[in-house]
């Protein structure tokens, strides 16, 4: 050592620095290199590993033929190494930056935590004091609506009473009408409930924005472990070369876009299945005023929708309750992200549906145009006006068209068939990349705008999917199977806010096509083989709907008015839908056996009903009658009651609707929208005092 000490004290001083810095450069940038590849799981382990290898034999020979090349003063073979490991130094430093701005991304979009948030929310023009009573959702897994609710009150020391409630829109209908002084909501309630209209406005008013209607008296923030992850830690185990399914979320993103709240307006739910082996999709849109069960809310009916005021995993939850199919995975996009993505792929080629109608609103599109706000919600001279036919649109162009309803008959229907669009045209796209500039928007417009449960190694496992694809020339193109959910109109009415709302029904056998269609391609069940096919070469040929046309099944019921019938005819109504009804008798002027009046309002969802009572006349009563001389007192009488429902022409049953008749439920623009189903019939809760009329929301 002493010997190899003294000829290398008397080498070129130059060689000897070169030599020095060129192993520890190579050094430092080798260890950033393994750091970044090794978190490449499950990516061509057997490539990862022979890399490492030989750039660690490198490092060996470096070190002993640099020294070697030095004490022999070759000098030409000594600057040839030391050029070769340097050249190997930026490798290791580009690459590693990718790696890790890839696993940076990916970990963005995968939140173990967030912020949850609730406000106290009062009308503008309440001044609020501890006299007031404050509203408060009752269940007590709803961290915004209870939990964080009740720590509110602990912190500012609020003595108001409370009052819990089913659901938002009650509990907010009370708020508007005076019932209770406040409630508390989601931070995010301008845009969760910024569809919702919870008070009645003359015709041809719009309403106005629950944002513009209420203020915030109290906030209270937490940060806690993301409750949408907790639900599907199932998923944890589950690869993507498998078959999955992807519940796919459009949010209205505010404040801190997707890193806070767990409410969200779920105007946009559709449910996707992949087999990586066939490179087969399924997509089922699914209506947002389809009326289910709310699996977080003891499985009451409501719009789908409305789910999403309880977070995502209620919104899980309810869906897998509907299909009866398990979701690995969910996936939050915010909308303004949509636009930014469609922009980083440099657009999307479309084939842009005729509209209808030339009005969206009360705005005049043009013929043969589609217009909408654009992705602010803004219209005047922001409106988005776009060509019909096939053409490249723009991201704001994208959006506008994902977005649109009003200028379509099928309303809710068409725009979930043109998200389809949009979301089969952006994957079409994605193949297409081939600059890391390209890659480099994409990965940076994903990780501000998506969010999803996915762990780094499951979205890792989609490179072998491309890697198939690749090789297996023959399955390059994605195949895409759409669906169609065949619906009927059901508005609903609500006891508690004394309004209508209109909701949509589906028929069984449509959604379990659908359902069939998605297990198998999950490899759940096996595919039934078609026997026969025909086609006119008179029309043109289109990819059938799965599900469209059917109208099998039982349809949801609704409450029927009986005032002015006969206990018969109620009874035997009662016995083929399978209720217990009472009948008691009343004293009162109606003719003798002629029912009065009844404990459930027509319209009211009758699956929500264990009884009802019907009140029956005894022809008893005095009829009043109006004196004839002043000075003679009117005996009067308290039990009189106007002949109610003369002229109602539905009775609440909905079988005078169509399958693909327009849902007017859906107020994306904020703008106010004709009751689907004008109907006021004179019920009176208050049993057996005169009827009152119901109110109309939509």
């Amino acid at each position: 050592m002493k010997v190899l000490a003294k000829k290398l004290k008397k080498a070129n001083k130059v060689e000897k620095f070169f030599y020095f810095f060129s192993l520890l450069l190579y050094l430092g940038t080798f260890i950033y290199f393994i750091y970044g590849i090794l978190q490449l799981k499950g990516i061509e382990n057997l490539i990862r590993g022979i890399a490492i290898t030989f750039f660690t034999i490198w490092f060996l020979i470096y070190i002993l033929a640099g020294l070697l090349t030095i004490l022999a003063k070759k000098t030409k073979t000594f600057i040839f190494l030391t050029i070769i490991t340097l050249l190997f130094c930026p490798v290791f430093t580009v690459s590693s930056y990718y790696i890790n701005k890839v696993m940076g991304s990916i970990g963005k979009i995968n939140n173990e935590k967030l912020t949850y948030t609730t406000n106290l929310i009062a009308l503008n023009e309440t001044e609020f004091n501890d006299d007031l009573t404050i509203g408060m959702i009752e269940s007590e897994e709803d961290i915004e609506g209870n939990i964080l609710a009740k720590k509110l009150i602990e912190k500012e020391n609020l003595p108001n009473k409370i009052e819990t409630y089913e659901d938002y829109h009650s509990m907010i209908s009370d708020l508007y009408k005076g019932k209770i002084g406040g409630c508390f909501v989601t931070s995010n309630y301008a845009i969760t409930f910024g569809n919702e209209e919870f008070e009645t406005v003359a015709e041809g008013e719009t309403a106005t924005p629950i944002s513009k209607r209420v203020k915030v008296v109290y906030e209270y923030s937490e940060e806690m472990e993301n409750q949408d992850n907790a639900t599907l830690q199932s998923s944890t185990d589950k690869k993507v070369t498998e078959p999955f399914t992807v519940l796919v979320m459009g949010v209205d993103s505010t404040i801190d876009g997707l890193k806070a709240n767990q409410a969200f307006n779920g105007d946009t739910l559709i449910l996707v299945t992949f087999n990586p082996s066939t490179l087969t999709t399924t997509m089922f849109s699914i209506p947002r005023d389809l009326y289910v069960p709310i699996a977080c809310n003891h499985n009451r009916y409501a719009k789908i929708n409305s789910s999403a005021a309880y977070g995502s995993s209620c919104v899980i939850n309810t869906v897998q309750q509907l299909t009866d199919i398990t979701i690995d995975y969910y996936v939050k996009i915010n909308f303004t992200g949509v636009v930014e993505l469609v922009d980083a792929l440099g657009g999307i080629t479309v084939d842009v549906e005729e509209p209808d109608f030339q009005f969206n609103g009360r705005r005049d599109c043009g013929v043969n145009r589609v217009c909408e706000q654009n992705s602010l919600r803004q219209f005047g001279q922001e409106m988005i006006y776009i060509d019909t036919g096939i053409q490249t649109l723009n991201g704001e162009q994208a959006l506008a068209y994902a977005r649109n309803r009003h200028q379509y008959a099928l309303s809710d229907i068409a725009r979930n068939q043109h998200q389809q669009q949009i979301i089969e045209a952006m994957a079409q796209k994605l193949k297409s990349l081939n600059t890391i500039n390209d890659f480099e928007k994409i990965l940076d417009t994903v990780s501000n705008n998506i969010e999803t449960n996915m762990l780094p190694e499951q979205i890792l496992s989609f490179y072998n999917v491309g890697k198939d694809m690749l090789i297996n020339s023959k399955s390059t193109n994605l195949s895409i199977k759409k669906t169609y959910l065949s619906y009927y109109s059901l508005p609903v009415y609500l006891p508690r806010s004394g309004m209508y709302t209109s909701a949509l029904g589906y028929y069984p056998e449509s959604l379990e096509a659908i359902k069939d269609l998605m297990k198998v391609n999950l490899e759940l069940k096996s595919e039934t083989p078609i026997k026969t096919f025909s086609i006119s070469y008179n029309e043109e040929y289109t990819t059938p709907l799965v599900g469209k046309g059917l109208t099998g099944g039982a349809k949801l019921e609704r409450v029927k008015s009986f005032i002015g019938d006969n206990q018969y005819n109620a009874n035997a109504w009662c016995q083929s839908n399978g209720i217990n009804c009472v009948f008691e008798t009343v004293t009162d002027a109606a003719t003798a056996g002629l029912i009065i009046n009844q404990s459930a309002h027509e319209g009211e969802l009758l699956k929500s009903l264990n009884s009802i009572t019907f009140y029956i006349s005894d022809g008893l009563g005095v009829t009043e009658t109006t004196p004839t001389d002043p000075s003679i007192e009117d005996p009067g009488t308290d039990n009189e009651v106007d002949n109610p429902d003369e002229n109602n022409p539905d009775n609440g049953t909905g079988d005078n609707t169509e399958e693909g008749e327009e849902n007017n439920g859906d107020n994306g623009d904020n703008e106010t929208e004709e009751n689907p189903d004008p109907i006021t019939p004179p019920i009176d809760e208050n049993i057996p005092g005169g009827p009152t009329q119901g109110e109309t929301i939509t």
